[in-house]
């Protein structure tokens, strides 16, 4: 437990913190298992129209430092590559 009051003002703004990245997380993977839903049911144009809500979750979420770039990045790369294999 914390005793200093500056440990103490650091958790309370972690805990306000990880709300905010909890819902940019949930938020991400939700579009995500929607793309890769359409993806399986072979549903190319929906898919793709679906991309932009996709790349815009996913970068907030690399801004914010929920996820890294790299990450960001990969994933965006293996969506557009899932999708253009359903042709």
């Amino acid at each position: 437990m914390a005793i200093t009051s500056s440990a103490k003002k650091a958790i309370r703004n972690s805990a306000r913190k990880r709300v905010f990245n909890v819902r940019r997380l949930g938020e991400m993977r939700g579009v995500i298992k929607d793309i890769k839903k359409l993806i399986v049911e072979k549903k190319k144009d929906e898919a793709t129209a679906l991309l932009p809500k996709v790349y815009k979750a996913v970068d907030k979420a690399a801004k914010r430092g929920v996820i890294k770039q790299n990450t960001a990045s990969r994933k965006k790369s293996r969506l557009v590559a899932a999708i253009n294999k359903v042709a």
